[in-house]
């Protein structure tokens, strides 16, 4: 009879875990009422989106592949194929859309080439069909196999903004005679700002990988930043300040820009980051989800993992109040899965 019990309640154990397991397995994404709509699969690592003034999207696969989405008919189009050395975290990265589009027809691209990473401004034609007359705005952007950097995006002063990794060197990134390990600010034609800090495109320096940045309502710049082993970071950007690298996540420090949030107790891996009212979306790539930080005044009062069950998440940007996110699984470093890679939207509410 005792055998009978045990066995019985070794049942009952084995019954709890599966419907636990499959309870934890199974969530919904973000929530049962949110409104989840793939747009478009298997593409090759979407490594950034911006949208075109009249509701297109417009996105890179960092193979060098740029195409335009029509979001109503899901149909995708590819107007160019730029020669880009992809080697591990390297290839064709972030654009940008000018904000006077609609007259000049200027889209913005971040790629790596064989002696460097640059940014070059591309004309798209007037049946929006092929991106053509590059011009070259910054070029040799230290480059490697890692730590590229690479989101781009213009703020809310019309200036353009740009990220860049250490490329593996990172003594580079506290040198300010250097591009690389900075978030750089340039006007649409690649020369200096008047008012940059150091009379050069450096904005911030001190940073290690960054591959989000994103203002809030109030125009503060936020930035993501892949830290080593852990110790990723969140960064509100000053003008001029110095976020540490070699030194990461020195949350006590009086020499560095301190994190606004440290990662040590995950890997993250922060690539895109949104915000949408009061809340900045973070994609991670080896944390495999999106993080949602709900913000009072620079303070975080809440925070959660959300798309766990997706893989490597690479982007998010927000318009029109949807959150529109990419998958990166088919990057070398993820389990790609069915109808990878996704562009992918979130109705906010």
């Amino acid at each position: 009879m005792k055998n009978k019990n045990l066995a019985i309640f070794g049942s009952v154990i084995f019954l709890i875990l599966v419907i636990l397991f499959f309870y934890t397995n199974t969530k919904p994404i973000i929530s049962e009422k949110a409104e989840v709509e793939i747009l478009v699969e298997n593409l090759d690592t979407p490594w950034a989106i911006d949208f075109l003034s009249f509701g297109e999207l417009i996105f890179t696969e960092r193979e060098g592949k740029v195409s335009i989405l029509d979001i109503n008919k899901k149909e995708t189009k590819v107007v160019g194929n730029i020669q880009v050395s992809e080697v591990s975290e390297s290839g064709l990265l972030g654009i940008a859309v000018d904000p006077q589009f609609n007259s000049n027809k200027f889209v913005y691209l971040y790629y790596t080439y064989e002696d460097g990473n640059r940014v070059s401004r591309f004309i798209l034609d007037q049946k929006l069909e092929r991106m053509e007359n590059e011009s070259i705005l910054i070029d040799k952007i230290p480059n490697a196999r890692f730590h590229d950097g690479g989101r781009i995006k213009f703020g809310p002063d019309g200036k353009l903004y740009v990220t860049t990794g250490d490329a593996t060197v990172p003594s580079s990134a506290q040198d300010l005679s250097s591009l690389a390990g900075k978030i750089l600010r340039m006007n649409k034609d690649g020369t200096v700002p008047e008012d940059n800090p150091y009379k050069n495109l450096v904005y911030s320096y001190g940073h290690r990988n960054p591959q989000g940045i994103a203002w809030n309502e109030k125009g503060e710049l936020y930035a993501s930043e892949h830290g080593p082993t852990r110790n990723d970071e969140v960064n509100i950007i000053v003008k001029g300040n110095n976020y540490g690298w070699p030194v990461e996540c020195d949350e006590n420090s009086s020499l560095y820009t301190n994190p606004m949030r440290c990662y040590s107790e995950l890997t993250l891996a922060p690539a895109g980051i949104a915000f949408y009212k009061d809340n900045l979306y973070v994609a991670g790539l080896r944390g495999s989800q999106l993080r949602k930080l709900t913000l009072d005044n620079e303070k975080i009062t809440n925070e959660e993992a959300l798309f766990e069950e997706l893989g490597r998440i690479r982007e998010v940007v927000e318009h029109d109040g949807y959150l529109y996110i990419t998958t990166s699984n088919m990057d070398g470093r993820g389990v790609p899965r069915a109808g990878d890679d996704k562009i992918i939207r979130i109705k906010l509410s």
